[in-house]
């Protein structure tokens, strides 16, 4: 990534040669006029203006070969019709504005990176861990998952881990942009990237730094910084247009007044610096504040896209509900008992990665049950997990899943919010158990934000049962639910929603492919599978579903900036164009006074960086529990159902 900050003269000059070239030349011009040597001086920048405008005409001839029709034109033309009418200065003028252009938008995209740089350069770099009664300072990258670190008052947590102290408070600030502490206890998951608190603290490493959150993120954050921004093409929308109004210009004047140096003088005032610097200037404004926000966009099209999502689609599990279901029920079949059931299920359940998994698991552990260990296992992506455990098979999953083995599940019936999670052993259906998850406080309020913000339908796409699907659909007014999905389907139903652009939001690796798939998708990264977040076009650090309506609201801001950046240049370089035509601007104060045009439409694009940004939504999990789980856990995923 670029820097904002000024380069050093010896690193510029390398960087942007025609700019030091082209002052040295006017320079060299005006030493040349100060000793009357005019005609040594007009030769000279006509010839240095002549052949930077050639190699110009050279490269847009093969853009538009290429079918990318830009702007260069009107700038070959003014330098080109300057040169022909002696205003060699104006000449030079134009070359320096066009070299100067690349240097420029790099300043202006540096301060619009600010906050990317910020969290680039925050990267945890030293950890403490503690050998017998020693503490021993090692690179973070030394660190390796079951190091017992000593985490010193407001220094940066290393590596993702478990807090072994009874209560702590961490700044989360950076990864979720949520500036309240995140209060921790004992056995919760702490974030690498947080500053501690003011009390010294333990964790037990569960991962290494470049399978921690903070690195997760900061990969995403490079990828982000790589992308180029789209408004090139938006940029080219207007470029025929924009030039044929031009030459239109400059031709009406020439004809009226007979004078070919009016044609030359409207022309300095059409370059096309704000078309082509304002623009990406915004959208690198847009992301830098999505980053703000604890939203890491990874490139100026999602946020394009972002601003004409009409449809919005949701996985259930994780997404629109908490994710951390509870078991509030038993049901064994004959022979079994409720806790030989649950400790089955639950040492099957410990080769899963899935939310209902953890859950069956931690409800296992409560009632002091032992979990056994298994000879084999295999998890079926969306349906369940297969383990052979003391010599029995146990399936644990979907009423379909467990149908397949032979067995005769009867469906369990479910009150509003519960779902249903079937056991087979060898063969026999052995019982269900029944578990609830809640839906998130602020989804109702998100997906009402969303339809203010212009998103028209709501879609449920999930892998649950049908009942489990409708019950949360209707507390939060989705109309359109399709249940009982596998990740295939999921696709299908998303490549087959009519109003585009879509938006799919979800958390698992079974929603990867269809986050891929969507014109945007947006991962919740803070609880949610790296597979996910890799294959998303966005990703929400904090576990706050609120954050997709922030996520919108930003993407329509930019585009809005980005295309005022565009019709305020163009709108300044048509009336001064005008007023140059009846003769009242001279070529040289022309191509002077395009520079302040260029800075008008640059400043306007830097305010993609701030504005009113939405607040989360009424009910957000501000206080709530927002520990990380596949992403920040450092076990490897497997497919969920």
């Amino acid at each position: 990534m670029r820097s904002s900050r000024i380069p050093r003269i010896p690193d510029a000059v390398r960087r942007y040669p025609l700019v030091f070239a082209t002052l040295l030349v006017g320079l060299a011009v005006l030493a040349l006029l100060a000793v009357d040597a005019g005609t040594a001086a007009a030769w000279t920048a006509s010839l240095y203006a002549g052949a930077v405008a050639l190699q110009t005409a050279a490269g847009m001839v093969r853009n538009i070969r290429a079918g990318n029709w830009g702007l260069d034109i009107l700038a070959v033309i003014a330098i080109l019709s300057t040169i022909a009418v002696g205003e060699y200065l104006a000449a030079l003028i134009i070359v320096l504005m066009l070299s100067g252009g690349e240097a420029l938008e790099d300043y202006a995209a540096g301060r619009a990176r600010s906050e990317l740089d910020a969290l680039l350069e925050r990267a945890p770099q030293q950890a403490h861990r503690l050998e017998a009664d020693a503490v021993v300072d090692l690179a973070a990258t030394e660190v390796r998952p079951g190091d017992i670190l000593l985490v010193r008052p407001a220094e940066l947590v290393p590596v993702d881990g478990i807090l072994l102290d009874p209560a702590a408070e961490f700044d989360e600030s950076s990864l979720t942009g949520e500036s309240l502490p995140a209060l921790r206890s004992a056995g919760e998951t702490v974030l690498s990237g947080s500053v501690n608190g003011t009390a010294a603290v333990r964790i037990r490493a569960t991962a290494t730094t470049a399978d921690s959150q903070y690195q997760r993120i900061v990969a995403l954050v490079q990828e982000a910084a790589a992308s180029r921004a789209p408004l090139v093409r938006l940029a080219d929308r207007y470029a025929l247009p924009f030039t044929g109004l031009s030459l239109l210009i400059a031709g009406a004047a020439w004809l009226a007044s007979g004078d070919p140096g009016r044609f030359a003088e409207v022309l300095v005032l059409a370059t096309p610096c704000p078309l082509l610097i304002a623009a990406p200037v915004a959208f690198m404004g847009g992301m830098s504040r999505a980053a703000r926000h604890g939203i890491i966009v990874k490139g100026g099209a999602t946020l394009e896209q972002l601003a004409r999502i009409r449809t919005a689609a949701f996985d259930k599990t994780g997404t629109l509900t908490v994710g951390r279901p509870e078991l509030v029920a038993v049901h064994p079949q004959p022979p079994f008992t409720e806790d030989e059931l649950l400790a089955l299920a639950a040492s099957a359940e410990q080769y899963s990665s899935h939310v209902l998994a953890a859950a069956v698991q931690s409800a296992a552990t409560a009632r002091g049950l032992a979990l056994l260990p298994a000879h084999y296992a295999s998890e079926t992506a969306t349906n369940g997990v297969e383990a052979l455990i003391g010599g029995r098979r146990i399936r644990v999953g979907k009423q379909r899943f467990i149908a397949g083995t032979g067995a005769d599940p009867a469906e369990q019936p479910l009150r509003p919010g519960e779902l249903a999670v079937y056991v087979g052993v060898e063969g026999s259906f052995a019982g269900t158990l029944v578990l609830s998850d809640t839906v998130r406080p602020n989804a109702a309020a998100t997906l009402k934000d969303l339809r203010r913000l212009g998103v028209r339908s709501t879609v449920m796409l999930t892998g649950d049962a049908a009942g489990t699907a409708h019950s949360v659909a209707h507390e939060l007014g989705i109309t359109q639910v399709s249940a009982g999905l596998l990740p295939a389907d999921k696709v299908r139903a998303v490549a087959a929603l009519p109003d585009r652009p879509v938006l799919m939001v979800g958390d698992g690796v079974n929603d990867a492919p269809v986050l891929a798939a969507a014109d945007v998708g947006i991962a919740m990264g803070a609880r949610g599978s790296t597979a996910a977040g890799e294959s998303a076009d966005a990703v929400i650090a904090a576990d706050d579903l609120s954050r997709v309506a922030v996520a919108v609201d930003i993407g329509q801001h930019t585009l809005r900036v980005a295309l005022q950046s565009i019709r305020l240049g163009i709108a300044l370089s048509v009336a001064l164009m005008l007023v140059a035509a009846f003769g009242y601007i001279p070529a040289v104060a022309g191509a002077l006074t395009q520079e302040l045009v260029d800075l008008a439409a640059i400043l306007n694009a830097l305010r993609a960086l701030h504005g009113a940004g939405r607040r989360p939504a009424r009910g957000s999990e501000r206080h709530g529990d927002r520990r990380a789980g596949i992403m920040g856990s450092g076990r490897r995923p497997v497919p969920g159902r």
